[in-house]
């Protein structure tokens, strides 16, 4: 029993908010942060440290949820773990959780050297990102946890999405609402979870912690940004965003009710700050996580190569990216010379590899077979493809992993070439489009993110901004030459990917109906190169792959 209680309960709290940044199927590694945490908690007094949701076993595990070995292993990792913790504060930790043929999102209650109490996830998300039906059995509404005279709610994640186990919670006698997440970051996610939380706030009349974690799982990032509040809708409590903290909120049982006392109150960034964050976070623990030594990258001189330099920069440090200019014959001494001032502000690696020679041994090899044909669109997927096969080379060659650096608008459309550009193993700018790419390297100019480990100042020189693009693969080509304005086409995008605006909706925003139709015919067109492209930061409310899954072949038009 905590020295802070009295013989009808506790009437005083500690409670550790664990952010942390787990990484998937490390069982003995994410143990071993929770230990670690539990020792700076109970350092500081604490009486029960929360983690994320299935901390142990790293989320989303996906199908390894159904590899027998995986998930016997998961229980046997929580059980062992009761044993060892012994005396101290008590644990709610998320875990993969085998039981009579099924299995659980569960949390366990581990107080005591045993496992206290088990609950299991009752709303399986299976939407978007989420895919929790096809692996877990759903629990049944659940009952308050019983800990050193108080009474806890334990909703996980989407249990608070709608009100039915909340609800059930506070009917059973629950006091505090503990809500462990693995909620990924979009732009609007924060406002959402927030207004979410204090909506179930409202109908139970109770207060609420809800901790989420933080990190990179392959497409997914994690922004964090935790919270508690009281019954009466006040924040009483804001963790960090990207970061992992471990905070300390003291609570206090009143005539009304428990409420946060004390709590530290951070102010989370927004907008664009919040995107170039989150692709800096989700590149970092990607690369590192798949313990790759570094990354390279072809630097163009064009402004999505720019940026995604400087966020590995920043995710990495300077010492762990290398920058590789290719030019042939279209390409500008304006390209070379903006490409090597922001190889310079980054103050990274840049070698330059011309391709010329390559180039003209494709043409030579190709040139009795294409005898009577003119130059087209061939010959310029040939400069790209051998771009690919040069950054390629020398990933193979030192180990660090290719970055591609094409954008959503791009991706959209299919302006980007496979086996060439799209080459890569990771993408960090593949959620933004072109008109975002712009601000958040006017951003970065002016910001160094938290945590960044590139230099302060200008790092992506303004004539890269203000220059229209151009993947100069022939004389004097510009984007516009294939596209439509990129205002224009992202507004089209937008409504049609994120919104799935029908088109003669799009149309009366003002659009050309012809380029709508363009742009719709175009999108469809591109699936098949989305399907083989590099996986990236998802940061919108519908990325390309987890989010939108269209078939290949598909003759449906509007």
């Amino acid at each position: 029993m905590s020295k802070n209680t009295s013989p009808t309960g506790a009437a005083f709290l500690k409670i550790a908010l664990a952010q942390l940044n787990p990484t998937v199927g490390d069982l003995a590694g994410n143990e071993q942060k929770l230990v670690d945490a539990r020792a700076k908690a109970a350092a500081e007094g604490a009486d029960l440290v929360v983690f994320p949701e299935l901390f142990l076993t790293g989320y989303p595990p996906e199908d390894l949820v159904l590899k027998p070995a995986f998930h016997s292993a998961a229980r046997a990792r929580a059980e062992a773990l009761a044993a060892r913790l012994g005396p101290g504060p008590a644990v709610l930790v998320g875990t993969v959780w085998p039981e009579d043929g099924a299995i659980y999102n569960a949390v366990v209650l581990i107080d005591g050297g045993e496992i206290a109490a088990v609950r299991f996830k009752v709303d399986l998300p299976n939407y978007g990102v989420f895919d929790e039906k096809r692996v877990f059995t759903a629990g049944a509404l659940p009952s308050p946890i019983s800990f050193r005279g108080v009474r806890l709610g334990v909703p996980i994640c989407e249990d608070i999405w709608k009100e039915d186990v909340t609800e059930c919670l506070a009917e059973c006698g629950a006091e505090i609402l503990i809500v462990p997440n693995g909620s990924p970051f979009d732009w609007k996610k924060p406002d959402v979870r927030m207004n979410v939380a204090v909506a179930r706030v409202t109908e139970a009349g109770l207060p609420l912690a809800y901790v989420n974690q933080v990190g990179g799982q392959d497409e997914l990032v994690f922004d964090g940004a935790s919270f508690v509040l009281n019954a009466d809708h006040v924040l009483a409590g804001q963790l960090s965003a990207w970061e992992e903290e471990i905070a300390i909120t003291e609570w206090t049982r009143t005539t009304s009710g428990w409420a946060c006392t004390k709590a530290p109150v951070h102010r989370l960034t927004e907008g664009d700050a919040a995107a170039y964050h989150a692709c800096v976070l989700g590149l970092r623990d990607y690369v590192d996580k798949n313990r790759f030594p570094g990354v390279v990258l072809g630097l163009s001189g064009g402004i999505d190569s720019a940026l995604v330099a400087a966020m590995a920069v920043d995710a990495l440090g300077p010492e762990r990216v290398h920058a590789i200019m290719m030019p042939y014959r279209y390409t500008s001494n304006q390209s070379i010379a903006d490409a090597t001032s922001c190889a310079e502000a980054l103050g990274i690696r840049f070698d330059t590899v011309p391709i010329e020679p390559p180039v003209q041994g494709f043409a030579d090899a190709l040139a009795p077979l294409f005898t009577g044909k003119q130059p087209d669109l061939t010959e310029e997927n040939i400069q790209s493809r051998t771009r690919g096969v040069v950054v390629m080379a020398i990933s193979n060659k030192f180990g660090a992993m290719v970055l591609t650096t094409g954008n959503k608008s791009e991706m959209s459309v299919g302006y980007a070439t496979l086996y060439g550009d799209m080459n890569g193993g990771f993408n960090p700018v593949k959620d933004l489009y072109k008109l975002e790419i712009y601000r958040l390297a006017r951003w970065r100019n002016a910001n160094v993110p938290k945590g960044g480990l590139g230099p302060k100042g200008e790092v992506i020189p303004e004539s890269i901004i203000t220059r229209p693009p151009t993947a100069e693969l022939r004389e004097n080509q510009t984007d516009q030459d294939s596209l439509p304005p990129y205002d224009v086409l992202d507004d089209i995008l937008a409504c049609l990917v994120e919104q799935e605006m029908p088109v003669a909706d799009v149309i009366t925003r003002g659009h050309d109906p012809e380029v709508v139709r363009k742009v719709e015919r175009l999108l469809y067109l591109a699936e098949y190169k989305r399907r083989q492209a590099a996986p990236g930061v998802k940061i919108s409310s519908r990325n390309f792959g987890r989010d939108r899954r269209y078939p290949i072949t598909n003759r449906f038009r509007e």
